[in-house]
């Protein structure tokens, strides 16, 4: 090519690029709240406000020192970990960067064109994105009045053409929790064609839900995705995992990209998973201080339903959220404002807890219909992980 033909085909580079699928210009976004990042308190994540225990910053500080080899191929120090930890086999058990990845790898083994994705609504808000990136239909189902999972509604909505139904448990962003029974009740209904996923990213804080590991063996339609990055505090490394039949677990290994796991996530993990003493501190102090925010919230009139995450939810009754939000970052703390919906306050040191009351108390508010959900009982201490 001559230099008159290459600057041709830059000015034509310049003017023309290629289009992308048309699913993406369909894609909802994930929102961030505008102040994170430009505040002192960021209670708009979920994440923990605490640092991973020591034992797993001393095991991913020393993979570093050997960043030059790959991974396993499928994280097998993990899965081992956790199949010996659960009483499962290892063929139960998938694991990946962080359950939203593995989600994304669920969807694209069993959902595509023409079929559908059901899931409550509001709930998290990366399930629409990733049903639209597999090309599936997204089928969403209101929360009840109580901020829940609509179990009979979502029963009802599964047509011939569902073939996945995820399930938010406890819910991000109201922390609404289902009930083993509840879930059973919900399997018992759904035909077996259809793969249920019960995700439990904040399980740690949910309390007496019940233990779901049980239903695995009753249901082989069923698969639980839980994560590293809430209660172990590995949010940045990303390290989520799944449990399910081994039929399941061996289609999303098919689809998996290898190497997904990070040896730093990995070490992290297994260490974290070892060290129930630091995961049982970090715990505690998230239920105190969520026991201490949610009764503050409810003595103002907020009708605030129990949580079963690190995080409580304001529903949009009598403040606007984008109100909440505003006057939250002006006093140093950023939330997570849903629009039309609510708010949702991720659990922070007190200091962040006493800043969002300075917030609504500079908004006020107008009171509404008594509280009628059960608070948290009032058990206020801070004491933290050691």
């Amino acid at each position: 090519m001559n230099g008159q033909g290459l600057n041709t085909a830059v000015s034509m580079t310049a003017v023309s690029t290629p289009e992308p699928r048309p699913l993406v210009g369909r894609l909802p976004g994930y929102s961030r709240s505008a102040s994170a990042g430009t505040v002192r308190w960021v209670a708009s994540s979920n994440e923990s406000w605490m640092p991973p225990s020591p034992a797993a910053r001393e095991a991913m500080a020393d993979i570093v020192h050997r960043a030059n080899r790959y991974p396993s191929l499928a994280g097998d120090r993990l899965v081992a970990a956790l199949a010996e930890r659960l009483g499962l086999s290892a063929t139960q058990v998938a694991v990946g960067a962080g359950s939203l990845a593995m989600l994304g790898q669920i969807l694209n083994a069993y959902a595509g064109p023409g079929d559908e994705v059901l899931y409550a609504w509001r709930s998290y808000e990366a399930y629409p994105i990733l049903a639209t990136l597999a090309g599936a239909e997204c089928v969403e189902v209101p929360l009840d009045a109580a901020h829940r999972h609509d179990i009979g509604a979502m029963a009802a909505a599964v047509t011939d053409r569902t073939r996945v139904v995820l399930l938010c448990n406890p819910n991000n962003p109201t922390g609404t929790v289902l009930d083993v029974g509840e879930i059973r009740s919900f399997l018992d209904a759904v035909p077996g064609r259809v793969l249920v996923v019960l995700d439990e990213a904040y399980l740690e804080f949910s309390g007496g839900s019940g233990n779901t590991l049980q239903l695995l063996q009753d249901y082989p339609n069923l698969a639980i995705l839980r994560t590293f990055s809430k209660a172990y505090g590995l949010a940045a490394v990303r390290a989520g995992y799944l449990l399910a039949h081994g039929d399941i677990v061996r289609s999303i290994r098919a689809v998996a990209p290898p190497f997904g796991l990070s040896a730093v996530a990995e070490a992290g993990a297994v260490a974290a998973l070892a060290d129930a003493e630091y995961l049982r501190g970090t715990v505690d102090a998230v239920l105190a201080e969520r026991a201490f925010l949610q009764h503050e919230l409810t003595a103002r009139g907020y009708r605030v339903p129990p949580s079963g995450g690190n995080f409580l939810w304001i529903p949009e009754a009598d403040v606007r959220a984008a109100d909440i939000e505003r006057s939250c970052a002006a006093h140093g703390v950023s939330v997570r404002a849903f629009a039309g919906s609510g708010v949702r306050v991720s659990i922070a040191p007190r200091e962040a807890s006493l800043a969002v009351l300075a917030a609504l108390d500079t908004i006020g508010r107008q009171p509404g219909p008594a509280q009628t959900t059960p608070t948290t009982p009032q058990n206020y201490s801070t004491g933290g992980a050691s």
